[in-house]
């Protein structure tokens, strides 16, 4: 191509290639940066990888027990959702006891003796009645704080009634994102 300004319209602005400059392609595919030393071989490589990993997964992991919501989970996500996790929270669920129950109906069901079966059966049927009446409970009360506090959310009702039972049947201290209320405290 000719390189004289004559023989080129008055119009022409000269491309970045022709300045000799990088065009925005050149410059996303060109050489990185340098940052920390390169590995000499594959298995520094992956060493440094796997350590960068872990760093990322518990860094990720203690922000999803604190509740942040960049690292929370799909399911956890979302005002309504942070509202019915206070709302199971802030109160003793009866579904936290129906384990431990269980493994005394176990115990109980097991014993040779008669009147201990009959016991450990009336306490099985107790549980369960106690942890369906519960379910009912909370998710009658989600649904009333939730049409409440976010009148015009996008949320289905039955999957939001269905994550605050299922958190209920956990155990306190093995619920994740990590309870954001005490017990006994006002939610709303």
């Amino acid at each position: 191509m000719p390189d004289d300004a004559a023989s080129r319209p008055k119009s022409y602005t000269p491309s970045k290639k022709e300045l000799g400059q990088a065009t925005p392609k050149r410059v996303s595919s060109g050489r990185r940066p340098p940052s920390a030393a390169a590995p000499a071989d594959r298995k520094e490589q992956t060493k440094q990888m796997r350590e960068r990993q872990r760093q990322e997964r518990a860094e990720a992991t203690a922000g999803m027990r604190a509740g942040d919501e960049r690292f929370l989970l799909a399911r956890d996500r979302g005002p309504e959702r942070r509202l019915v996790r206070n709302l199971v929270d802030s109160r003793r669920t009866v579904g936290t006891w129906f384990f431990g129950g269980a493994l005394i109906v176990l115990i109980g069901s097991t014993v040779k003796i008669s009147e201990i079966q009959l016991i450990s059966n009336i306490l099985w049927l107790v549980l369960a009645l106690g942890v369906v009446g519960d379910a009912v409970f909370i998710a009658r009360k989600v649904k009333r704080s939730v049409k409440e506090k976010f009148p015009k959310t996008d949320q289905r009702m039955g999957s939001l009634q269905l994550y605050g039972v299922m958190r209920s049947l956990t155990f306190r201290r093995m619920r994740v994102p990590k309870p954001q209320v005490n017990l006994g405290d006002k939610v709303l």
